[in-house]
């Protein structure tokens, strides 16, 4: 069950940051400074659904693990966006 695990975080990255790139395509101003807090807020309700209905899924023991799970899968796919950002830019 440990390769499930490994293919958990990339999922949740994954739908992190194509929620991320949705909210990004409306280009409202006002909006952009929230996408970090709306992956954020999405990894956390992805990773507490992926507990509850496939535990074995996500290498977490409770919710709380599933919480950091998620915080930090929403976060990684904002940090991957600012990467992609400054590559292109150089």
């Amino acid at each position: 069950m440990e390769m499930l695990g490994f293919i958990a975080f990339p999922s949740i990255v994954i739908i992190c940051y194509a929620i991320g790139f949705i909210c990004k395509s409306f280009k409202i101003e006002k909006l952009d400074q929230f996408i970090p807090d709306i992956c954020c807020i999405v990894g956390v309700i992805l990773g507490v659904v992926i507990f509850l209905t496939i535990p074995d899924f996500i290498p977490a023991t409770n919710w709380i693990e599933a919480v950091c799970i998620g915080i930090v899968s929403g976060f990684a796919a904002t940090g991957i966006n600012q990467a992609v950002k400054q590559i292109k830019n150089n």
